[in-house]
This record gives structure tokens, C-alpha cells and sequence, in this order.
């Protein structure tokens, strides 16, 4: 028996392995013992990679060279992925530096995947100490079955399969004067206000709305980069519409209603707000549905419906 980081192992009869640990050299021995299956399996897998002479891992892609991986994107209708290949959020990697056939990309709560399906970019290098929660996107061209099957493989029980919906993207559609009716057709016990930093500041210490501003370093940030609207009773937030995220030519729209105000048109005005002001800057609001309500909030508001589509939930 010897071991490798301290922890023996156990070759079966007549059997030759090669092991090796990460910058530890290639050791051959033959052991009469049983041999644990799990690491029988992650022995296999290494020498199948080395055999086809290509090292696994998987790669963090800078912004300088998002343009590698571009084109396995091609075809998305999604603000977080170009606001990550633009260089404006999120982070990517993918199974090579100079020719990529797999990515992926985490902005937020969202990962999306692209190419080949790669296990190791489904598994490795997802949890950190902020991120318990994320919603895993598989492609919707040809390799989305496998993507999808890749991710049930890993996570299992720790994986839920939902559909979310997505809406079309329309530059030019919005009827303002049906918006600005919106917004004044708010009850007179509410107000509505852009985000400041008293607002900023609520949004940072009340847990239903942290995703608001979550993505902004702080309110400076925020003032440079993000836009929002929120509706106040007595000072203190009662719904709100905020840039989650942004790219070049827009925002992706965070909205919601803190529950015991909610079925009185707050999210409606909010949401009429925050378009009204993109209007007025040249910023396209963008808009993806968790649910069937989001879906006719944002029907009320001028989009349209575009198609479902399967996503992951999953609990690290």
C-alpha cells in the first residue's frame, strides 16, 4: 500500500495503474488488494484524458479575449451573456485559450452554456463563498439535451428543472403616453422615486430586495452604471424595477413587490418608470420571466411573449 496525500490506496489483483496527483510525478506498481470503485473511476477518467494527450482543464477567459469564445454564443437573445462578452459584467471560461469548443458564463444567478458539452465546466469552479443558488441555462440549439442531461448527472437531487420564459427583444415598441398613464395612476398613499442612495442604502439591508443593486460594487457604481425606480410608502420601499445587470445598448429588469403591498399596480408603476427612463437615454430594459405573472406584467408594460424554455435551479 502507499499513498497519495495521505490517503491509501489499494490496487486490485494483478492489476497496473498509473496515479498521479496534480504536479506529483507518474508512479507504476502492482498490489495484490481490493480497490475502491470511486477511485478506479477517477484513475480511468485521468488516463483517458492523458491518452488523448489533452489536459482537461477548464480556463478563465479575460475580457480582452472574449472574442474567442463569441461565436459559440452566437444566437443567444440574452442581455447577461453580451453584457459579459462585451466586458461589462459576469465572468467566463472555457476548454481552451486559443480554441475554445465548450464556454461558459456566470453573471449573477445565471450560467449559461455554450459548444460541446464539458463536464468539467458544469462541475468545477461554481460554488464561492457568496453562491449557494444558480440557475444553470443549457443551450437551445442541438446540444441542449446534453447539456441538460450533463448537469442532472452532477447535481442530481440538487437540481430542480423548471421553465422560465423569454421575452422578445423590440427596440422602438413602448407607447409612452400608456406608460406615463401607468406611473400616474399610482395610489396617493404611495410615491415613486429613482434610486438615490437612501434608496441604494434600503436595497442593501432588506433581503427581498438585495438583487436590486447586488451586482454594483457600491452607490457610486451604481449612480455610474445602473438606473432604477422605486415605489415608497412612508419612506420605506415597497416595490422597485432596477438594472440587474447591464450591457452597451441596455439594462436586464429586476422587479418586485415586497409582499404586503403586492396586487396594488406598485410593480406596474415601477416597472412604467423604469422604461420611461431608458426611453429618455437610448437604453434598451430587457426583460426575462421567471413565471406566468412576470410574463403578463410585462405583456401590461408593452412586450411580447416570446417562447419557454427549460432551465436548472441548483442548490450548491
Amino acid at each position: 500500500m502507499f499513498c497519495i496525500e495521505n490517503r491509501p490506496i489499494l490496487l486490485g489483483e494483478r492489476s497496473w495503474a498509473v496515479l498521479f496527483s496534480y504536479g506529483k510525478d507518474l508512479v507504476t506498481r502492482k498490489r495484490e488488494s481490493v480497490f475502491p470503485i470511486r477511485e478506479i473511476t477517477i484513475m480511468r477518467s485521468k488516463l483517458e484524458r492523458l491518452r488523448k494527450g489533452r489536459n482537461m482543464r477548464i480556463y478563465k477567459v479575460q475580457k480582452e479575449n472574449m472574442e474567442s469564445i463569441a461565436p459559440l454564443f452566437a444566437g443567444w437573445e440574452e442581455s447577461l451573456i453580451w453584457s459579459c462578452l462585451q466586458g461589462c459584467m459576469g465572468e467566463a471560461w472555457a476548454d481552451c485559450r486559443q480554441s475554445p469548443e465548450s464556454a461558459r458564463i456566470i453573471l449573477a444567478d445565471f450560467c449559461y452554456f455554450a459548444g460541446k458539452v464539458n463536464r468539467e465546466l458544469v462541475a468545477e469552479e461554481i460554488k464561492t463563498q457568496s453562491r449557494e443558488y444558480l440557475i444553470m441555462v443549457p443551450p437551445l440549439d442541438k446540444t441542449g439535451a446534453d447539456w441538460a442531461q450533463e448537469i442532472e448527472n452532477v447535481y442530481q437531487s440538487r437540481c430542480k428543472r423548471v421553465e422560465r420564459y423569454a421575452i422578445k427583444k423590440e427596440p422602438g415598441i413602448f407607447d409612452r403616453r400608456k406608460l406615463e398613464t401607468v406611473v400616474a395612476g399610482l395610489n396617493t398613499e404611495y410615491e415613486i422615486k429613482l434610486i438615490d442612495e437612501e434608496i441604494f442604502r434600503q436595497t442593501r439591508e432588506q433581503e427581498w430586495a438585495k438583487d436590486f443593486t447586488s451586482q454594483y460594487t457600491g452607490y457610486q457604481d451604481y449612480c455610474r452604471r445602473g438606473l432604477g425606480a422605486f415605489v415608497l410608502c412612508q419612506g420605506e420601499l415597497a416595490a422597485g424595477a432596477s438594472s440587474y445587470t447591464v450591457y452597451r445598448e441596455g439594462i436586464e429588469i429586476e422587479i418586485g413587490t415586497k409582499e404586503e403591498h403586492r396586487r396594488k399596480g406598485l410593480a406596474s408603476a415601477c416597472g412604467a418608470k423604469l422604461i420611461l427612463e431608458c426611453m429618455d437615454r437610448g437604453l434598451y430594459p430587457s426583460w426575462d420571466a421567471q413565471n406566468k405573472w412576470s410574463v403578463a406584467l410585462a405583456q401590461k408594460l408593452g412586450y411580447h411573449f416570446d417562447h419557454a424554455y427549460p432551465a436548472y435551479e441548483i442548490y450548491l
